[in-house]
């Protein structure tokens, strides 16, 4: 299952992330999404667990909790979208 994880301290690394899930069952992977020019943390990641019955425990016990001074918001990620986003680049004027 792939979970969505908002409200990242900026200082948290990939292991750190996958650490905190790995007390929940098996990370396949987990990433924290960087800005493409400057290198820096965006504040939100992802990870992916093997076992959806672990992802589903860790998103319940995890949603909420204050990590590095921060509260996390933690859900099942959604699938993107083919649909346009709505933001200033997109309207035409």
């Amino acid at each position: 299952m792939n979970i969505f994880i908002a409200g990242l301290n900026y200082n948290i690394s990939d292991s750190e992330l996958s650490e905190l899930f790995a007390a929940y069952g098996e990370v396949s992977s987990a990433r924290v999404i960087k800005d493409r020019q400057t290198g820096r943390s965006k504040g939100y990641g992802f990870a992916e667990m093997t076992d959806d019955e672990a992802a589903k425990k860790a998103i319940e016990e995890l949603n909420g909790q204050e990590i590095k001074g921060r509260a996390i918001v933690v859900s099942e990620a959604r699938p993107k979208t083919d649909a346009p986003r709505n933001n200033y680049n997109s309207r035409r004027y």
